[in-house]
């Protein structure tokens, strides 16, 4: 079996029949799904015949793969590539950063989908919340604008820390200064009072 005997495309309005026999035959349910069109991509044979489809919804910068389903699962190894591929795509035109499946397949655990960690979780969309089953998650590319708020936050931090170190040089600048008229004053106190003092013992009457 050849991948160039399949076609991955966006699902139109056409399509919505095929879709709802596969979705009633993998026992995904229609209610939902059916206004949901726009999110799926379609796999065809070349005689333009539904083979495959998988959903792929679209949360800020986060992308659900959902849904999945074959009418013959024996292409299923050969169309799942072609509807990654295509899944790519949008989720590159999209500036999706990261994508998450409850699908069981073994093959998205073999393209590095893997289990989320506490950190990963924490951008889990609410919406995704109550989804049944576990999560596989998988990093595509850094958040631009996260990095972006990083930085300004750190430079934010190093301005701040600066101002503290100034405002701190001129409080020890001020107070070696006062030190010092401090001690100067003290030292011209004394000399007058030595002078004083030497003056009023010169002074004193012989007897």
């Amino acid at each position: 079996m050849n991948p160039t005997d399949f076609r991955v495309r966006r699902a139109t309005i056409e399509d919505l029949p095929a879709l709802t026999a596969l979705w009633q035959s993998m026992h995904l349910g229609t209610a939902g799904l059916d206004r949901r069109l726009t999110e799926f991509q379609v796999a065809t044979d070349v005689a333009g015949k539904l083979v495959g489809a998988i959903g792929f919804q679209i949360v800020g910068k986060q992308g659900l793969i959902h849904s999945e389903g074959f009418t013959d699962f024996g292409v299923a190894d050969v169309v799942r590539p072609l509807l990654l591929e295509r899944l790519q795509a949008v989720a590159t035109n999209h500036g999706t950063v990261r994508v998450w499946t409850k699908e069981v397949a073994p093959f998205w655990k073999q393209i590095d989908l893997v289990p989320p960690d506490a950190e990963a979780l924490a951008k889990l969309p609410p919406a995704w919340g109550d989804l049944p089953g576990d999560w596989l998650t998988l990093k595509l590319r850094e958040d631009v604008e996260e990095v972006l708020s990083l930085d300004k936050e750190f430079e934010l931090f190093k301005h701040s820390a600066e101002q503290q170190s100034q405002a701190a040089l001129k409080q020890a600048k001020f107070l070696k200064t006062l030190a010092t008229v401090t001690a100067v004053i003290l030292a011209v106190i004394v000399l007058v009072g030595v002078i004083y003092m030497m003056r009023n013992n010169f002074a004193l009457p012989s007897r």
